[in-house]
């Protein structure tokens, strides 16, 4: 077998990289929930209602709140659905059909935004493309938010 030589000094450093034994990688899970995704689902049920009603104070008109919120369902709905694709395998033992089946619903995920998004002009009588926007993006959004805030997270030592 013939082995490459690193190219800058760099490279040919040591790395700080140090695996974790079985017992370092359960403790750091246990000081690391995962979050749930229908929390963040929900999340997002809750974010979007908030920026549409705000966004029917705040223009006095029920049009543009209607469109905010079609905005986050949008999101939301997708969402959903992948979720409960994914989980629905949860305990596959092969990983290239996991990986598949991720792929799979991703791919869904986007027809469907997509879809929703084309139908919003029928389905929403004067439809604000601004409102919509800012509750897909709102909406969106709840994800970095849940991960940045969720419970019971630790810095390494």
């Amino acid at each position: 077998m013939k082995t490459i030589a690193p190219e800058t000094e760099i490279e040919a450093e040591d790395s700080d990289f140090k695996p974790l034994t079985a017992q370092e990688a359960q403790q750091w899970r246990s000081r690391n929930p995962p979050v749930s995704v229908w929390r963040i689902v929900v999340g997002q049920v809750l974010v979007g209602a908030l920026v549409a009603m705000l966004a029917w104070a705040l223009s006095g008109r029920a049009q543009v709140g209607w469109s905010a919120a079609y905005g986050a369902l949008s999101v939301v709905v997708p969402a959903a659905l992948f979720a409960r694709g994914v989980l629905r395998r949860k305990a596959s033992e092969n990983p290239r059909a996991a990986m598949v089946g991720f792929f799979g619903w991703e791919i869904a995920k986007i027809v469907l935004t997509v879809a929703l998004l084309a139908a919003a002009p029928r389905l929403v009588p004067g439809l604000s493309w601004l409102a919509l926007l800012v509750g897909m993006v709102f909406t969106m959004k709840t994800y970095w938010v849940a991960l940045w805030a969720r419970p019971g997270v630790r810095k390494t030592d």
